[in-house]
């Protein structure tokens, strides 16, 4: 499938530390060497740039952010790691060709929403180089490349682990939309009765809630007190879904336990509600997007800019009235859904590659998003609809074993990133006096 996801993508996370890396901010003072990694020098000048890019990215994770010298020597401690994988990566055969980071480049002017010549100027304006950014962009890739070489094996899950996450995620749908049975007695109330009458049938229905959180019998108070169809079944309106109850009766008892009740008014009356069952359904669903959209390759006459730009007028064109995504899609998309008209059908989370999903998962219904940029080139997109649907238990196993290993990703990256860390040579250098 054009949009499968392979198993680790970073490089669109590594583009924004590309982009601040380029700049050299000047500092004041003379340079001077603070670390030797095996034979490459860490420069203060080095350290105090990685700062402040190490502080916005900890207070986007929400972590602590350490301060003064603090935070200078864990920006270290970062630039250290990261010259011993680069160095690694140089002694195990990894590397970056010219073309790779010419099509990162694109795909980052293509973010900050410029041109590459527009993107050059930037940097330049300031203070820095093109090389430098090429340069950074290359480490990053190479590192990108590096992790997904060496970590992914390294994850290690049993089954009995895989089993826990499958019964976590079956667990959390008692949360979401578990199957419940309620208890209900009504006392009616006439759509035009007086203060008086409404007092009078409110004080039937406290009986009636009294009686039943004394432990009287559901059905007995339900066929003397109630005014509900349920009256003749014992008080209980069955077990289903509670997306199947109205919404007023689900509010109401989504925080009790079983066997608790409560009362609350609608515009029928007074409703006595019991919850006298609560459980897991036993299925468990996910939310899918049915979205469609128009595909342009970049190559040849047709920059990102201007595909970006012609995408941008057909979105224009749409919500305007004069144009129908469908017909647009049949003839200008570079896609093989292009003959549905762009629809992509009914989709699940994972199934296409992270920058696309970003943006459709940020659209409701009906809504087109603008022109987007993945490794694939530029889309245009729109969510058509979504639902909620069941999944297969080997389905349920598989989203369990992903989820599971996203959660081992970073422990078992730490632990690498530290092993090759500690075979790598380390000085570290005073301050000159």
């Amino acid at each position: 499938m054009l949009f499968a996801k392979p198993r680790s993508y970073l490089v669109w996370a590594l583009m924004a530390w590309a982009m601040a890396a380029s700049a050299q901010p000047s500092i004041n003072g003379r340079d001077f060497i603070v670390a030797v990694v095996d034979s490459v020098p860490i420069t203060n000048h080095d350290v105090r740039l990685r700062a402040p890019q190490l502080r916005d990215q900890l207070k986007q994770q929400g972590r602590p952010i350490p301060e003064g010298e603090a935070l200078l020597k864990a920006a270290l401690e970062r630039l250290i790691v990261e010259k011993s994988l680069l160095q690694h990566a140089k002694e195990t055969g990894v590397a970056i060709d010219d073309d790779a980071v010419a099509q990162a480049e694109q795909r980052f002017a293509a973010q900050s929403q410029i041109s590459v010549d527009a993107l050059h100027q930037k940097v330049k304006s300031e203070g820095s180089s093109v090389e430098r950014l090429r340069q950074n962009l290359r480490e990053q890739l190479t590192l990108q490349r590096l992790t997904e070489r060496n970590v992914p094996g390294r994850i290690k899950m049993s089954d009995t682990e895989v089993d826990q996450a499958v019964r976590d995620r079956q667990n959390a749908s008692i949360d979401a939309n578990p199957d419940i049975e309620l208890g209900h007695i009504l006392v009616a109330v006439p759509e035009k009765a007086t203060d008086a009458e409404i007092a009078t049938l409110q004080a039937k229905a406290q009986t009636a809630l009294a009686r039943l959180k004394r432990g009287d019998d559901l059905g007995r108070v339900a066929k003397e007190l109630s005014d509900g169809v349920e009256r003749d079944k014992g008080g209980l309106m069955g077990l289903r879904a509670a997306s199947r109850y109205p919404t007023l009766f689900v509010d109401a008892t989504k925080n009790l336990t079983v066997d608790d009740v409560t009362l609350v008014r609608s515009g029928a009356g007074f409703h006595v509600l019991k919850l006298v069952t609560k459980r897991a359904s036993g299925v468990v669903t996910i939310t899918q997007t049915h979205p469609r959209h128009i595909l342009l390759r970049p190559g040849g006459q047709l920059s990102q800019t201007t595909a970006r730009a012609q995408l941008a007028e057909y979105k224009r064109q749409i919500e305007a009235g004069k144009a129908d995504f469908a017909k647009l899609a049949r003839e200008h998309s570079q896609d093989a859904s292009a003959s549905e008209g762009g629809d992509l059908g009914w989709i699940s989370p994972g199934m296409f590659v992270p920058e696309f999903e970003e943006v459709m998962n940020t659209l409701q219904p009906g809504q087109i998003a603008d022109p987007a940029i993945s490794r694939f080139g530029v889309h245009l997109i729109q969510v058509l609809e979504r639902r909620e649907a069941p999944i297969s238990e080997r389905e349920l196993r598989e989203i369990a074993r992903n989820s599971l290993r996203e959660k081992k990703f970073d422990e078992t990256y730490q632990l690498w990133t530290q092993e090759v860390r500690g075979r790598t040579y380390v000085e570290y250098r005073d301050a000159p006096q």
